[in-house]
C-alpha cells in the first residue's frame, strides 16, 4: 500500500535514451492532485488517501457531490480516486500532491480502463486458432469449435472461454520504469504502453 497519483493520458511517443537507443513512452499528463478526504481505521475502518484530479464546470456536477466538495473546503475535481496508505498522519485536507512523488527510474503500477472494442470472436478475444479452411469447412473457419457437455450435464459449464463483449475492463500494468519527469509542465514519461484510452484517467502508485 503506498501513495500514488492521478493523471491523464496523454498518448505515446519515442525517446532516446543516453545511448542514443530509441525508447517507447507513454505521456501522462499527472496532477497536480487535491487530497480532498483521509479516510482513517476509526471513522471508516481503513486508510486511504482520496484525492481529486482535473477541472469541471460547477454546472456540470449534481447538487450532491457538489455540496461534498464544499464541505472538504475544496475545489470541485473531475474525478476522485483513493489510494491505501499505511499511515496518514503525514497527509491532510488540501494539500498538493505533484509528480515530484517519483524519480527517474523508479518502478511503478499504473492503472486504468482498457479500450473497448465491442463483441470479439474467440479468435480475437482468447487466441483460438479457429477452424480448418478447408476438407468441407464452411461459414465456421473461425468458430470456437465445440463447447463440450453433449447428455452429461447437458449445459456449458462455467468459465468457458466463448465469444462476447471484449475490454473495457479495469487492468492494471505492473514494474513499469519511469523514464523521465517534468515537474515544470506536469508531465511523466513511462517506458512501453499503459492501460486506456487517450485522454482516459490512470492511477499510478510505486510498485510495493
Amino acid at each position: 500500500m503506498s501513495m500514488g497519483i492521478l493523471g491523464r493520458k496523454v498518448g505515446m511517443t519515442q525517446v532516446f535514451d543516453e545511448e542514443g537507443r530509441a525508447v517507447p513512452v507513454t505521456v501522462i499528463e499527472a496532477g497536480p492532485c487535491q487530497i480532498v478526504e483521509i479516510r482513517t481505521p476509526e471513522k471508516n475502518s481503513y486508510s486511504a488517501i482520496q484525492l481529486g484530479f482535473g477541472e469541471v464546470k460547477p454546472v456540470r456536477v449534481t447538487k450532491p457531490i457538489k455540496g461534498y466538495f464544499e464541505k472538504q473546503g475544496v475545489k470541485i475535481k473531475r474525478w476522485l480516486r483513493e489510494f491505501r496508505v499505511d499511515n496518514t498522519a503525514d497527509y491532510q485536507v488540501g494539500q498538493e500532491i505533484t509528480v515530484s512523488l517519483f524519480q527517474n527510474g523508479e518502478i511503478v503500477d499504473v492503472t486504468g480502463v482498457s479500450k473497448g472494442k465491442g463483441t470479439a470472436g474467440v479468435m480475437k478475444r482468447h487466441g483460438f486458432g479457429g477452424m480448418p479452411a478447408s476438407h468441407g469447412h464452411s461459414l465456421s473457419h473461425r468458430s470456437g469449435g465445440s463447447t463440450g457437455c453433449s447428455s452429461y450435464p447437458g449445459k456449458i459449464i462455467k468459465g468457458r472461454p466463448m465469444a462476447g463483449h471484449m475490454g473495457s475492463e479495469r487492468v492494471t500494468t505492473k514494474n513499469l520504469s519511469v523514464f523521465a519527469v517534468d515537474e515544470e509542465n506536469n508531465l511523466i514519461l513511462i517506458k512501453g504502453s499503459v492501460p486506456g484510452a487517450r485522454d482516459s484517467l490512470v492511477m499510478i502508485r510505486k510498485t510495493a
